[in-house]
Formats: C-alpha cells, sequence, structure tokens
C-alpha cells in the first residue's frame, strides 16, 4: 500500500485529507505520468458517485489535468465500472473516478483507469506518488492554446447500460425484484437497465441528496432490503454499494446471498456449459470456507490471492480466468469488464435463475457458509504500522489459528480503504469463534494504544 493509494484509489475525509489541492496535484501527476508526451491534447474521462463534495472534486481534477493540457469530459453521476468500460469506448487516453465506494458520505476517493480500463499498476501509482510527494517531476504549465479544456458527455448512462443488456441473452420478464441503490451511482442506471430486461421493479433509496449514499442502506446495510423481499413477498433483492461496483442479493425467504455464494453458482454454471476455463475461479483469503469445500466437490480449482478486486484481475489476467470475486460483492467477468460491476453481476445471476427455472434460494443454498465472525479495530496509519511490527502479536494470532485446526481458520488484516485492523475467524462452532474473535480484537487495541 502506498503513500497516497490504498487498494481501491485514493480515500479519505473529503476536504480534510483528500483535499481540492491535493486533487489538482493527483490530476496534474496523472497526466504525467499516463499519457504519451506526443499527444497534445490528451483525453480524460471523469465520472463520479452522488456525495456532495464530488462535485468539489471533480472540478480540481478537472483543473489539475487542464493545466497540463488535457481535455477533460465529465461523464457526470455514473457506477465506477462505467468509466472502466467508456474509457475504452470513447477512446480516452485515461478515465479517473471520484467515489469512495462503500464508505459514508464524508470521504472521497479518487480512483484512476488507464486506456484500456484497467486500474492502475502498483508502479504507475508509486510513480504519481513521487509526483506528488516527493517532487520528482515538475508538470508543465502550457499557456495560451496548449491549455486543456472541459467537455460534457450526456451519453455515458446510455452507452453503459447498452453494453450491460449485451452480456445477456435473456430478458427477465415476470420477475419481481426490489432493487437497493444505496442512494448511490446505480440510481442513474439501474433503472434503465431492469426496465429495459422486462422485470417488474421496486426501487429504493434511489433518491440521492448528497449526504444519504450507503446511509443504513445498500449492500453494506441490507436490513431495508431483506425487510422489502419479505413483505412484497418478491422474487429476489439486489444491493448495490454507492458505486455500484459491488452487488449481493436477498433470496425469497429473505436470506443474505453474498458474493462467495454468487461465485459459487456462477462458476458451477460455467463449468457444466463448458465456459469456465482452466476449471478455476479468482477468490480472495477472505473467501469461506464452504466456497473452498464447494469447489473440491464440484472440480472447480480455487485461485486464491490477497484482498482486493486489483489482485483478483491480475491474476484473472495472467492466467486467462473467467470469473474472480470477493465476499463483499467485487465481481469480475472477464469476457465482459476490466473492474467489478455490481450491476453486470445481478443480471447474470438473475439469468442463471431464469435459465434453469429456478428460486433464489435453490442457488443460494448450492454451497454451504462457514459461520464467520468479523470484529473491526480502529487504526491509524502509524497504528497499522505498530501492529504488523508485533511479533507478539503475530504469535498470538498464529496460536489462535492452529487451535482451530482444520476447521477453521484466523485471518487479521490491516484494511486498504478504511482505517480498521479487521480480526476474521471462522469455523464449525459460532460460540468459540465468536470468543476467539473478540479476544484477539481486544489484544490488538491493547497493543496498539
Amino acid at each position: 500500500m502506498g503513500r497516497l493509494f490504498g487498494t481501491d484509489g485514493a480515500r479519505g475525509v473529503a476536504n480534510t485529507e483528500l483535499n481540492c489541492e491535493l486533487a489538482i496535484a493527483i490530476g496534474r501527476a496523472a497526466a504525467m505520468a499516463l499519457i504519451d508526451n506526443e499527444h497534445r491534447h490528451p483525453r480524460i474521462i471523469i465520472g463520479k458517485d452522488t456525495r456532495r463534495s464530488c462535485d468539489m472534486l471533480e472540478s480540481a481534477m478537472a483543473a489539475g489535468l487542464c493545466s497540463v493540457g488535457a481535455d477533460v469530459m465529465l461523464m457526470g453521476v455514473v457506477p465506477t465500472p462505467a468509466v472502466a468500460y467508456l474509457v475504452k469506448k470513447y477512446k480516452a487516453d485515461a478515465g479517473v473516478m471520484i467515489s469512495a465506494s462503500h464508505n459514508p458520505c464524508e470521504y472521497n476517493g479518487i480512483k484512476l483507469f488507464n486506456s484500456e480500463g484497467y486500474k492502475l499498476s502498483d508502479a504507475l501509482e508509486h510513480e504519481i506518488e513521487s509526483i506528488v510527494l516527493d517532487g520528482s517531476r515538475t508538470p508543465p504549465c502550457p499557456v495560451g492554446g496548449d491549455v486543456g479544456r472541459i467537455h460534457y458527455c450526456d451519453t455515458a448512462v446510455d452507452d453503459y447500460v447498452a453494453h450491460l443488456l449485451s452480456t445477456v441473452d435473456i430478458d427477465l420478464k415476470g420477475m419481481r425484484l426490489v432493487v437497493d441503490c444505496a442512494n448511490g451511482s446505480a440510481s442513474a442506471t439501474a433503472q434503465k437497465l431492469f426496465s429495459a430486461l422486462g422485470a417488474e421493479c421496486v426501487f429504493i433509496n434511489n433518491s440521492p441528496d448528497g449526504i444519504n449514499i450507503n446511509a443504513k442502506c445498500g449492500s453494506t446495510h441490507m436490513e431495508m432490503l431483506v425487510e422489502h423481499v419479505k413483505k412484497l413477498k418478491f422474487f429476489a433483492g439486489i444491493a448495490f454499494d454507492g458505486d455500484a461496483d459491488r452487488c449481493l442479493a436477498v433470496d425469497e425467504k429473505g436470506n443474505l446471498v453474498d458474493g462467495d455464494k454468487i461465485i459459487a453458482a456462477l462458476s458451477f454454471d460455467m463449468k457444466e456449459r463448458g465456459q469456465l476455463d482452466g476449471s478455476a475461479a479468482v477468490v480472495t483469503v477472505m473467501s469461506n470456507f464452504g466456497l473452498f469445500r464447494f469447489f473440491e466437490e464440484h472440480g472447480i480449482i480455487p485461485v486464491t490471492t490477497k484482498v482486493g478486486d486489483r489482485y483478483v484481475l491480475e491474476e484473472m489476467l495472467k492466467n486467462g480466468y473467467d470469473i474472480g470475486g470477493e465476499q463483499s460483492g467485487h465481481i469480475i467477468f472477464r469476457k465482459h469488464a476490466t473492474t467489478g460491476d455490481g450491476q453486470l453481476t445481478a443480471i447474470k445471476l438473475l439469468s442463471l435463475c431464469q435459465h434453469r427455472g429456478c428460486r433464489l434460494s435453490d442457488i443460494s443454498n448450492m454451497m454451504e457458509s462457514y459461520p464467520q465472525v468479523m470484529v473491526n479495530v480502529k487504526a491509524d496509519a502509524e497504528q497499522k504500522i505498530c501492529y504488523a511490527a508485533d511479533s507478539a502479536l503475530a504469535s498470538l494470532i498464529e496460536q489462535a489459528g492452529n487451535s482451530l485446526g482444520k476447521d477453521g481458520r484466523v485471518l487479521v488484516r490491516a484494511s486498504g480503504t478504511e482505517p480498521l485492523i479487521r480480526v476474521m475467524v471462522e469455523g464449525r462452532d459460532f460460540s468459540n469463534i465468536n470468543r476467539l474473535a473478540l479476544s484477539l480484537a481486544d489484544s490488538i487495541q491493547k497493543a496498539i494504544g
């Protein structure tokens, strides 16, 4: 993890940690690091989610880019995967998404994509950090006609939705759904998408006001969606996060269908149809034990990476794997997308139900989930460093894992996107893993102060 960029771009509290000056500097540095010097006016597209601070940071980022001679095209409110798709479709030199994903409205972030729609490599991020923080290179200051201009795009939403529709070969007529847009980017796209597929939908949390993004709604707060699905007795509920690169679901009984269960079902179906290259799926160290058992039973090879959809994608591209993702609902379909896409995941999952003529609960029950307890310990950057250097804590965590034997595990990691250290314990006995997780979290809190 770098000095500016975590596992998913630069993040921080908007206007304090991530302020206009920093956004301008990142814009100027990104243009230098990403763009061929032969381009007199390279083209950069910028999208954003619905949080109040997006307008401010979008303007600052655009100003920074224009100041080094780049032309900027503003997409307005779109999902993160829309920027990743449109940067290539519009033949832009780079793409920017202003979003803090699933975080509360006071946070914001800057995600950068290259001309092919992929998140930047660690090397490029380090180069940008070096320009911004160390002054390793001085951005040019063009004048007159060499200064960049700002343009506005009014086709982004329609072009992105058309792309999503092209990825499935079935409609959803007769399917009754509740769709939670998290008062975020999906509010601009989901209604067009699901209406075009013929689904009968009730949309909730699709009236963003700048501060209600992810507020007790969306994929990080499923309670409202569960209540609506059970009350209305609909086929399923679909939830996105603030920038719509994640998707979680609720079956007709109100049970959660997380990213692991979605990957299990889709991987199994792809393998049955001969569409799972290498008979493998890429998952992270945070994936549930039950997913690995499911793969073992059905002859699917689990390829494991560290947490972060960028690392999942790197492994997919390296070896040509077709599907990968995270328990949180970041799921990547290599043949259709260059990043996690919540709405693509939703229509793939619902199309699977339609193809098989089954309920979502039938899909969900294909995989048995092991009990899993997650406890978050608040930790700033210095406290994360303190945790990483503490050998006594490392020994304690190892002992806790050994105590669970083959039927459980302990995973402790510093979050790359939030000021947290996450303690995850998994096993068959809930009371035992809950006790162990709380004990470890308490020990870590005491050790880091």
